[in-house]
């Protein structure tokens, strides 16, 4: 068993049954000098500041006491993922309903829309309709490249390789 799946085993019984999931788990550094683990929460309501330093001191502990990586001085962070955080499950879609989101698929398109809804299998976007270009060379573009829908697109969960909300200062 890998450092991250031993930490995610250790860190279970900190997340309120359930109430907090792991968003990532990052260890960077070598054994033998310094190590960083980087854990990143999230819940459905958000997490604050208190929940996150909560569970730092009883996993910092815990690691501490089980010696978790010898005699290696390690650091220990736990935070939330933050916006600029790509999202990964379906919990954080949830939350997000409403809002601009820029979705990167397998096949290397990139969908932006609001976020309408979400099922188990996938994400709705709404996509604005493309404005239209009034040059040649952009109505020649247009023809060779697939349109991009417009409206409600049902997304599948399996297409999506990246998504992360679009912030607006507007």
């Amino acid at each position: 068993m890998d450092d991250k799946a031993k930490l995610t085993e250790l860190i279970q019984p900190h997340l309120n049954d359930g109430q907090l999931y792991i968003v990532a788990i990052q260890v960077a550094g070598r054994q033998g000098g310094h190590i960083k683990v980087t854990v990143l929460l999230d819940s459905d309501m958000g997490i604050t500041i208190d929940e996150c330093a909560q569970v730092s001191r009883k996993l910092g502990g815990e690691m501490d006491e089980l010696n978790f990586f010898g005699e290696s001085p390690f650091t220990l962070e736990v935070s939330s993922p933050g916006v600029d955080f790509p999202l990964t499950f379906p919990r954080q879609f949830v939350r997000n309903l409403g809002r601009q989101l820029v979705v990167t698929l397998e096949d290397g398109t990139t969908r932006k829309g609001t976020l309408e809804s979400v099922s188990d299998n996938h994400i709705v976007l709404t996509i604005e309709p493309a404005k239209k270009g009034k040059s040649k060379k952009k109505k020649e573009t247009d023809l060779t490249s697939e349109p991009v829908p417009a409206g409600p697109t049902p997304i599948p969960f399996e297409q999506i390789k990246k998504a992360t909300v679009e912030i607006s200062f507007k």
